[in-house]
């Protein structure tokens, strides 16, 4: 595993001080997830847009699709 060194503000320093000690982990370990947590955000948030920008991908109407996953008789 390779160690990396960032500098942070006293102020967030603490908070995940706190945290990590209300979790009961360490604070690389609550370092570690939160940048795993948020690599996953950005990929799901970059697939996202690719998608949204695709002028192939079709536009759905709300009643249609609320149509289909209620049935008709809530729609």
């Amino acid at each position: 595993m390779t160690q990396i060194t960032a500098r942070m503000p006293t102020e967030l320093v603490e908070a995940m001080d706190h945290a990590a000690k209300r979790l009961k982990r360490t604070r690389a370990e609550l370092v570690r997830q939160a940048v795993e947590y948020y690599l996953e955000d950005l990929e799901d948030l970059t697939l996202g847009l690719e998608r949204l920008q695709d002028p192939a991908d079709p536009v759905l109407e709300w009643s249609e699709v609320r149509r289909e996953l209620l049935g008709p008789d809530q729609g």
